[in-house]
């Protein structure tokens, strides 16, 4: 059995963990005001910045899809971790050693082994590109432009001819059988775990953060009847879809210059790369989808929106061109300018690179068409546009690609340039596409989430109660006065299941989320965390003291109301004793109530 991380030692990485630092490598924080950080939340697609970071508390929270916590639950969303394997991450992170209860880690360690080893074994290729055998490997290398220093900066190593060459060597630096399979690095022979990799060319696969956690391997033998390219197999840490082979390089200047280039292979990335284009990126092993979109995403982005353009460098054959045009349909997921480079000959970076040098590569991303127009035109090309008939065809086949562009300002554009294009008149072109977008689907309804019960934070007969509990989750030290907070004082359910909460929880403590069983509750906890306290200034004790007597005031105040109602519907005479006894309790109350006015006048406004 695992041993358990000691809380000690919990708590000493939540606090020296830097927030900010880990949710920057995933997703770019500008600067939003109030010692907090924003950017494009990486749980969900959104338009503007709703994803929040208030690095002195220690909490991000997504005002659009309501996801919050600390760095280890930001981890464990991001990275599909356990919580001990989150800890774990971090511990590594910042250098400190943890210590368990029952001394033993058991698998709790497991994806910082799988990275140990991935690390481990990039070293190893990376050394035996050196030795003799792999001459065939290094002029592989050199007949496509790529110097010992460019192998260098990529990683690339070689892996040996061999059945365990790999393993022996990982096995002797403390690895064990089962961590290898796991990582992906070996695979069951008839006598035996072999290495997976042999004979060939190998790129490390890195994820955001720049952590080894999987390869792509070229074959460059014809003996090597295995695929041209191999790839590890799905792991904890390798997942095709969510990959993009030199991000961890590419994702400053995809970000600086709101720019993303994909290209097809590893030594494309490499040719961009060192031909000045160090926005590219590539796929690993799959074709290029929702997960990679949603990677591009969160870089391209500007202070309340999302900017920039992703440009495609496809192969001109036909699968290039199917390639294209299914990208088109994802396009229309970015919040982008999306266009495509194709070299007229055929020629990918790499491969123009050796032919016509580095400025060749930085002229052919120069010349990208937009992703549409080429669409547009590769549907034509199927189409003899001499006859009549044809260019019918030809319209009816791109109308409907036309209505399917969701920027209706550029349908318009893109009817005229497709008459243009066909020799058609604009009026019979745009009537075509008018029809069409008549018969568009109904979008599909969003997930119903379960928000119902969460109060509007903009509502002005909330604002009170949402404020004094900000300041008790956020400033728990000053809130000497939360024992005497009224009864009645929180009006919405929201609000008083988490005062119910709160009252379970150690006085002028800050709460403790992992005491918090229920999701919902928990995430509009780290929602109330990294919202801004209203305060004009330095948040003290008195001004603590001054919401919570305004909140006490109207609870108050809703109290008198009731009873005077109570009133107005007894009669003093018959209900003498029971009439006086109400009075009584409305003098007191209305006496409380000025004292509490006085008291809230100081800092509430």
């Amino acid at each position: 059995m695992a041993g358990r991380i000691r809380d000690t030692d919990i708590a000493y990485v939540r606090e020296h963990a830097n927030i900010e630092e880990v949710v920057s490598e995933f997703v770019p924080l500008k600067n939003a005001g109030g010692g907090q950080k924003k950017g494009l939340c990486p749980f969900h697609d959104e338009k503007t910045p709703s994803f929040h970071v208030t690095p002195s508390k220690g909490y991000f929270h997504c005002f659009g899809c309501q996801t919050g916590g600390d760095v280890f639950a930001f981890l464990m969303k991001a990275q599909h971790m356990t919580f001990t394997e989150a800890v774990e991450r971090l511990a590594d992170r910042i250098g400190y050693n943890l210590n368990y209860d029952e001394g033993s880690r058991g698998n709790s360690g497991q994806r910082s082994r799988i990275v140990a080893a991935n690390t481990a074994a990039a070293n190893f290729y990376q050394a035996r590109l050196e030795s003799p055998e792999a001459a065939h490997g290094r002029d592989f290398l050199q007949k496509r432009g790529f110097d010992k220093s460019a192998a260098q900066h990529f990683g690339v190593g070689y892996a040996p001819d061999e059945w365990d060459g790999l393993s022996k060597a990982l096995r002797a630096q403390g690895f064990s059988a089962e961590e290898l399979l796991l990582a992906g690095l070996t695979k069951e022979g008839q006598r035996g775990p072999i290495d997976r990799f042999r004979d060939r060319l190998v790129w490390p696969i890195r994820d955001i953060s720049g952590d080894v956690v999987g390869f792509g391997a070229r074959k460059l033998s014809e003996k090597d009847e295995g695929p041209k390219y191999l790839n590890t197999p799905e792991t904890p840490l390798f997942k095709k879809s969510q990959l993009l082979y030199g991000l961890d390089l590419a994702k400053k200047e995809i970000s600086k210059k709101r720019q993303a280039v994909i290209v097809e292979g590893y030594t494309d990335v490499m040719a961009a790369h060192l031909a000045g284009v160090t926005t590219a990126v590539a796929t690993c092993g799959t074709a290029f989808g929702d997960e990679h979109i949603k990677k591009l995403r969160q870089l391209l982005m500007d202070d309340d929106a999302f900017r920039g353009e992703v440009i495609f460098t496809f192969d001109g054959d036909a699968a290039g061109q199917k390639a294209a045009l299914r990208a088109f349909d994802d396009d229309q997921k970015f919040v982008t300018q999306t266009f495509v480079a194709i070299e007229p000959n055929g020629l990918d970076p790499c491969e123009l690179r050796q032919e016509r040098g580095d400025v060749a590569v930085r002229d052919l991303i120069a010349r990208r068409v937009p992703l549409f127009e080429f669409a547009i035109k590769s549907s034509i090309k199927q189409f003899d546009l001499t006859t009549a008939e044809g260019r019918v065809s030809a319209l009816n086949s791109t109308a409907p690609l036309i209505s399917k562009i969701k920027d209706q300002s550029l349908r318009p554009e893109y009817a005229r340039s497709l008459a243009g294009w066909l020799g058609m008149e604009v009026d019979t072109v745009v009537s075509a596409v008018k029809k069409l977008q008549g018969r568009t689907t109904q979008a599909k309804p969003s997930e119903v989430s379960n928000e119902s019960w969460r109060p509007d934070p903009s509502e002005p007969r909330l604002m009170l109660e949402r404020e004094v509990l900000k300041v008790r989750l956020q400033f728990p030290i000053f809130m000497h006065q939360w024992p005497a907070i009224e009864p009645n004082a929180f009006t919405h359910p929201a609000y008083r299941k988490l005062r119910e909460f709160i009252d379970t929880q150690p006085e002028f403590k800050p709460i403790d989320l992992s005491t918090v069983d229920s999701e919902e509750l928990r995430s509009f906890i780290t929602e109330l965390l990294v919202e801004p306290v209203k305060a004009s200034s330095d948040i003290t004790e008195k001004y603590a003291t001054s919401v919570t007597s305004r909140l006490n005031e109207v609870a108050v105040t809703r109290s008198i109301a009731e009873i005077k109602s109570t009133l107005q519907r007894l009669n003093p005479v018959e209900n003498e004793s029971e009439y006086g006894k109400i009075f009584e309790e409305l003098v007191q109350l209305e006496v409380k109530k000025r004292a509490l006015h006085e008291a809230s006048l100081d800092n509430w406004n």
